[in-house]
């Protein structure tokens, strides 16, 4: 590594370890979104009495490749009346995004691709461009059916945008930075689930709205509109969603355990630092929750989505957000540049 240490230093040398450190991150995601779809089908079919996924391998653990051989096996059909090009941007697009969002992510401490100050503005701006893709999947489709599927997702995903951003605040005030290791660092003795437990709630049932998961998945309602705003797709160009979905589930479980559950820091700081375990751990626990509330609480009705969101959390959630900021500011305990 010493001699390799010269060509590290020039522009190429860090580009190829820019491409590395992705290629870290990337290649473990999608190994870890494969078997979110194999753990999510166990844990349903534990809740529901069944045995879920048990021919393919032991266990059932090669299911998650049959899927895939299958689904890139099969032909992509585009209808004849869509936008050609812009159909098959909206899942290209989507998938890229849902990739991209991870290159601020620190998964330990210095573990990030990249460590910036404006961390959680870009995965905020990232998550918010996430929309474009749905819109366009549903107007390029030509068909009335994804349209307002992508109409009814594209209002959805802003409505809890607006509450999730007054969360982000509030923990902004409490640690006076932008960048994701510093707001885990803030957590060291004691996570802000505890002192913020309301904002925790809001922002973990938003995470569940913003990906389209039950019981939130409106977009998605077969006695409606079919499958939604993706209804026209097959083949991978589906996959290409199916794969944006589960890693944006894995991006929020992280965002809810680096604001509030602590990141890489054991509970209170008492227990040893296990390099990325914890965090591994924490992700996980959020992930089951996920995966526990779509097999426990039925679909809500759009008009229900929309009063939830911008009749009960946008208002408390401003309301929680001007209190810590009062308490902060009565205290004296707003941090200092």
């Amino acid at each position: 590594m010493q001699a390799l240490a010269p060509f590290f230093a020039t522009d190429a040398g860090i580009l190829v370890l820019t491409m590395l450190k992705a290629l870290a991150i990337l290649v473990p995601l999608l190994v870890a979104v494969a078997y979110l779809t194999y753990a999510e089908r166990k844990v349903l079919a534990a809740i529901q009495l069944r045995k879920g996924p048990n021919v393919v391998g032991p266990f059932g653990l090669f299911q998650p490749f049959a899927d895939a051989i299958k689904m890139v096996m099969k032909e992509t059909i585009i209808p004849a009346g869509s936008e050609r090009a812009l159909f098959l941007l909206a899942p290209i697009l989507t998938f890229a995004l849902a990739m991209l969002a991870w290159a601020v992510v620190p998964v330990a401490d210095g573990w990030a691709i990249a460590d910036i100050n404006v961390g959680l503005l870009y995965l905020f701006a990232i998550s918010s461009l996430g929309v474009y893709g749905i819109i366009i999947a549903g107007w390029a489709s030509n068909s009335k059916y994804a349209f307002l599927g992508a109409l009814r997702s594209a209002a959805q995903m802003v409505s809890y945008e607006v509450s999730m951003g007054f969360v982000l605040v509030s923990v902004l005030l409490c640690v006076g930075s932008l960048n994701l290791t510093d707001i885990v660092r803030a957590q060291h003795h004691m996570w802000f689930c505890i002192p913020l437990f309301p904002m925790f709630v809001v922002f973990f049932i938003s995470t569940l709205a913003e990906t389209n998961r039950p019981p939130f998945d409106i977009p998605e309602g077969e006695s409606e509109i079919v499958a939604g705003f993706f209804v026209e797709y097959s083949s991978m160009s589906f996959g290409l969603f199916f794969l944006g979905e589960y890693t944006n589930m894995i991006l929020m479980s992280t965002m809810t355990s680096i604001l509030f559950l602590g990141g890489w820091y054991g509970p209170f700081g008492l227990l040893p630092q296990i390099g990325p375990l914890w965090f591994i751990l924490k992700v996980c626990a959020c992930l089951f929750v996920f995966i526990w509330v779509r097999g426990t609480f039925p679909r809500y009705r759009y008009d229900q989505l929309m009063r939830l969101g911008w009749k009960v959390f946008l208002p408390f959630s401003l309301l929680w957000l001007v209190l810590t900021a009062g308490a902060l500011l009565a205290f004296g305990w707003l941090p200092h540049a």
